[in-house]
């Protein structure tokens, strides 16, 4: 049970909340707009957003633990990690998989949009996961880009992705 806990940790439960936030957020909007909903695309998309979350944090976890960032920094809720691979490192490479397996979640369920709603899709499908796996190792290296990245994946990706179902 411990272990179980040990793989919540680099999730940041906490934070998970925006995701749901946003996406319900392009559900009303559509609902308001158009007055009808596909509720397996907003269950699709609601997942792959939560899973593209939780990829980004886990990724943060790692690269934050490998590179010995959260050794230096004091923790805060917002700030440091969880703390989880600093008192277990052992959990180093579940927590790399775990990132791996949520991006390749988010994946697959954008193939499946773009094998419903057609090949336009793609680049920006491309964008998004690329902004998951560099977030940490490059994009926070530039304040602007750390403003912006978020911004783009809360905002316009999941919102509007949110409102065109």
């Amino acid at each position: 049970m411990k272990d179980f806990k040990f793989l919540l940790d680099p999730m940041r439960i906490p934070f998970l909340i925006l995701t749901p936030a946003c996406v319900v957020l392009g559900l009303a909007t559509a609902i308001w707009t158009t007055g009808q909903i596909n509720w397996f695309h907003f269950i699709l998309i609601l997942i792959g957003a939560l899973s593209a979350h939780i990829s980004v944090n886990t990724f943060n976890e790692y690269f934050d633990f490998k590179s010995g960032l959260d050794a230096k920094t004091n923790r805060t809720p917002f700030s440091g990690g969880s703390g989880m691979l600093q008192a277990s490192p052992v959990m180093e490479k579940p927590t790399w998989t775990m990132a791996w397996i949520f991006f390749g979640l988010t994946a697959v369920i954008g193939l499946y949009f773009v094998s419903t709603i057609g090949l336009a899709l793609i680049p920006l499908g491309l964008f998004g996961l690329t902004i998951i796996y560099i977030y940490t190792e490059w994009i926070t290296r530039y304040p602007l880009l750390c403003l912006i990245s978020p911004g783009l994946g809360f905002g316009i990706f999941m919102v509007s992705f949110a409102i065109s179902f």
